[in-house]
Formats: C-alpha cells, structure tokens, sequence
C-alpha cells in the first residue's frame, strides 16, 4: 500500500513491533487486511490473528477486499499458542486483532486489563525479535483519543500509528506518531470505499469539491502534514446568545487555541466577542493544529460575523501572537505550490515570507491589516481599540453590552447608555 508505505517511511521492518490504534468502526481491520494482501502479492507468507472476530467473520471481509486465500488467519487468544504457530509457520508478518483481547496465560488478570496488556505486548515484541516476523497489533483508544492500556506500551514498540477520520466521512488519516525507522509526523491518506480503503491522490482537491465560494465565514488555509501540503477549508459561525458564557466550539482545531485567538481578535479587530457563541470547523473530517492556521481562523470568525466573505481565490496563512502580531511558518514555498496547483491567485502571509512568482502574496504583520487588506469590516480597524459590533447585532444585547462598559468610568452616569448601531458607530 503506497500510502502506508510513505508513512511507514518504505514499509515494515522485519523484526519490528508496530502498533496500529484508532477509534471503534473507523476501519482499523480492514487496514490490517489490506496491509497483508500487499504482503502476500509481493510473494511473503502472513499470519492473522484474530481474537476479536471468528475466523469466518475475517474470511468474508477478506473476499470483500479481494485477499489472496493463502492468508492464515487463526482465533487463539494465547500468546504462548501463537508464539508456537509463529516459529511453525514462520510468516513475514503477524497481525494481532487486538492487543486488548489476546492474554498470556502466566499472568494472573483478565484479558484487557493493564498487567495483560503490557505482558502480552512484551510477549509479542520478543518474538517478533527471535522469529524476524514484523508484529503488527492492534490497538483501541479511549473517549479521549489515547491508547488504551498502560503508557509503557508505546515504549514497547517501535512504531505507533494512529488511524484517524469521522465515522460519517470517508476520509481517513494515518499518522505516525512514533518511527524508530524512519521520520514521524508523515501522512497518509485513504478514501473508505465500498471495496475498502483507496489511496488518494490528491487529497487536497477531493476536501475542496463541495466549497461553496463567495460565502461568509469560510476560508482555506494551505497547511502542512509532514512534508505534504494540504489545502483545508475552515468555517466559522457566529450567533449573538443570551448566556453568561457562550459556546465556543471547534471541530478539527484545537479548542484551547480557538479561545486564545477570539481574545485576539476581541482585542486587536475591537469585535466584541463576548456575546457571541463561535463555532469552527475544519471540513472534511481532518485536523489541523499547527500554529499555521491561526491567521485563518481569525479571518473565518471576523467573516463570520461581518457577513463580508473572503474572496474566492485566495488562501491564508500565519502563526498569530498574543500581541496580534502575526509570525512567520515553516515551508511557505511547499504551500505556495498546493495553493498555485488548486487554481488560487492570492495569499495573505506573514510579512516575514519572501516573494513568489506563483501567487501574488498580501504581506501583513498584524491581525488587524489582514482585516483591513480584506476590507472584512468595511473600515480601518485600530489595534486595541473598544470592542464594536458588526454584523446584523441586536439593540437589546448592544445596549447591555454599552451599559456594563459604561460602569467605572469617570463622568459615566447611571442610565447614559445608548444603542450601538451594526456598523458599530453610536447612534443619536
């Protein structure tokens, strides 16, 4: 499989422990399947052991992913059985489905809790040491996103693989996480069919299909994989709520950055934020979460709520600071070339980037100049200014809003409050 391939940094190291972790249903067996039709088409013996599904159960997945019926595939759950049937059959691959279910019989607990688990994982490691046969295990995660079992397991193996995507998407994600063979942090991509996972060529055209132009709120931001550019569509909502605290929601982003950069943006755009629930979203089912895309995310929130959309031939990107000041990112000429390749003309980039010829780059240093270079509010915005309403406010929220601005300052009287048109100008 190329793209487990490029992940794998060229494939499995006979020997080697990988262990494959992923949430329920997202298509970690089919993976393992697909992954030892390749073995076996490439002339190599293979060993499934499948203590979660009978064996029949493995056989009718296995004709609807067309794999060789030279596979072995066996339901013992003992390690010390399945160390037998290794040095037996001697195959170049043992795939165990999954480490949560399989025990070894010297230890005195239950299948899946801690002590089994990272017996059972130093078990398989020595004999994929003593036998030569790459070890693939299969892992699950928590509610959380972590592996389940002890964190000595990850210390266990040699390579951690995380298989991610959304149930409801057929994208999927497989990232390494750990690779003493090879680089971590590379990405492949696959496509959940009918007759299994695809490779996808090009991933980023496939996210961008159903972009709707000329919308408010929305705008693509070049990020980085690994050494692969991945052109991602961001969205932004953004309601008025009647709630102390509103909602602030981030699919695919990092929550805790989201909050930070609707402080930015409340502080150095002067958009009121504080009564507004924001949702963001990173479409497609991916996510991204390098610093790359805050400058985008700010963007999709101030479009969000002026109602003025981003124009359709341009991208943003750029690490944003407390201060509003936006920061330089790595491999800018890697996301030049995605965004030239997908038809788009304009970039708004740090002003630390140098000049390309592929695209025509709005250089800017400031959250506040991208606003501006945009024209998102319809006039200059000044960096710590008062926060101001745009978009379509109502009176009854602006002047509650004025009211408690208006506590503390000096010559403020009680009552002098007065309503905040939608252009954030206070009217007579």
């Amino acid at each position: 499989m190329e793209e487990l391939d490029r992940v794998l940094s060229g494939g499995l190291v006979p020997g080697s422990v990988t262990l494959l972790g992923g949430d329920p249903g997202i298509g970690k067996s089919t993976l393992v399947l697909q992954m030892l039709a390749g073995v076996m088409s490439a002339g190599h013996s293979a060993l499934m052991v499948s203590a979660e599904e009978a064996p029949a159960q493995v056989r009718l997945r296995a004709d609807r992913l067309g794999t060789p019926g030279n596979l072995w595939v066996t339901e013992e759950p003992d390690v010390r059985a399945i160390e037998v049937m290794v040095k037996r059959l001697r195959p170049a691959v043992v795939a165990v489905d999954s480490v949560q279910t399989v025990f070894d019989s010297d230890v005195a607990a239950p299948p899946g809790s801690v002590a089994q688990v990272r017996a059972c994982a130093q078990h398989l490691s020595t004999v994929a040491r003593s036998s030569g046969a790459a070890v693939v295990v299969v892992g699950h995660v928590t509610k959380d996103g972590v592996l389940a079992g002890p964190r000595t397991l990850e210390h266990l193996v040699d390579t951690v693989l995380s298989f991610e995507g959304d149930r409801h998407h057929s994208l999927r994600l497989l990232r390494a996480l750990k690779h003493r063979f090879g680089v971590t942090g590379e990405l492949g991509i696959f496509e959940m069919t009918a007759a299994g996972l695809a490779a996808v060529r090009d991933a980023s055209a496939l996210m961008l299909a159903e972009r709707r132009v000329d919308t408010a709120g929305v705008v693509v931001v070049p990020a980085l994989e690994g050494r692969r550019p991945l052109l991602v569509e961001l969205q932004a909502l953004a309601n008025t709520s009647a709630s102390v605290s509103p909602r602030r929601s981030a699919q695919g982003l990092d929550g805790g950055r989201l909050a930070m950069l609707l402080a930015a943006v409340e502080r150095h755009v002067g958009l009121n934020m504080s009564v507004l629930e924001v949702f963001a979203s990173a479409v497609g089912g991916v996510r991204v979460i390098e610093p790359a895309v805050d400058l985008a995310v700010c963007l999709a929130v101030v479009s969000a709520v002026s109602g003025v959309a981003v124009p359709r031939d341009l991208v943003a990107y750029g690490e944003v600071g407390l201060s509003g000041e936006i920061r330089g990112v790595s491999q800018a000429g890697k996301r030049h070339g995605e965004t030239s390749r997908l038809g788009f003309k304009r970039a708004v980039v740090p002003s630390s980037v140098p000049e390309d010829d592929r695209l025509e780059l709005i250089r800017v240093s400031s959250i506040s100049e991208a606003v501006d270079a945009l024209s998102l509010l319809g006039q200059p915005t000044v960096s710590g200014s008062e926060p101001r309403f745009a978009g379509r406010q109502s009176t009854v929220r602006s002047e509650g809003w004025q009211r408690r601005r208006s506590v503390g300052r000096p010559g403020a009287r009680a009552g002098s409050h007065r309503p905040i048109s939608a252009r954030g100008s206070r009217t007579a």
